[in-house]
């Protein structure tokens, strides 16, 4: 079932998520849904809060991403060619590498991409859709996408690291975007 996307300006996008367990109800059920919402909004990861669940589950599909590159632009990106996994309960462990800068968008906060700067590499401890627990490290765009889901999950969002001045210039954008004054070709939800 395809979910609406929580609207920038909604408490539960600035709140931190809470740990589940295993029998967190209909667990499957919802990551099911997240992943039908994410792809019919076209996007490449999607958190729990954004679909009104302030809980620490997030998903993320680098591999649209590698799929939509040519072979010169793939090399470019250490992760090729991508992964799709579901991480709960997620901790950052580590980040390392050097910050790069790179053009986010938020299915959250529509038509506005700002150049975010991030570490190559972050290492998560987290469990799976089994509750299995994982230890791993990512890198390149995969990081990225993982890095800004694990935002939300904490309560921030991509423009929480622009400038203020970069800031004050986006919102009326950001005021409109909270009002319900923004045309989308998916569902949302405001306020």
């Amino acid at each position: 079932m395809i979910l609406p996307i929580v609207a920038y300006g909604s408490h539960v996008l600035r709140t931190r998520g809470q740990e589940i367990t295993a029998d967190y109800p209909d667990l499957l059920k919802l990551i099911g849904d997240m992943w039908e919402t994410m792809y019919e909004s076209s996007g490449v990861g999607l958190a729990a809060p954004q679909v009104n669940k302030p809980i620490r589950l997030f998903i993320v599909d680098s591999t649209q991403i590698f799929t939509n590159l040519g072979e010169d632009e793939k090399e470019k990106y250490p992760d090729s060619p991508g992964i799709k996994q579901v991480f709960i309960n997620a901790k950052m462990l580590r980040l390392n590498g050097e910050p790069w800068l790179y053009a986010e968008g938020c299915l959250s906060i529509p038509k506005i991409r700002e150049e975010i700067l991030r570490n190559e590499e972050v290492t998560l401890e987290f469990a799976d859709e089994q509750f299995q627990t994982h230890t791993k490290t990512y890198n390149g765009i995969s990081a990225r996408i993982i890095l800004h889901e694990y935002d939300h999950i904490e309560g921030k969002l991509f423009i929480d690291y622009l400038k203020p001045l970069k800031r004050k210039l986006l919102r009326s954008k950001l005021d409109d975007i909270s009002k319900g004054k923004v045309s989308v070709d998916y569902k949302m939800s405001f306020g």
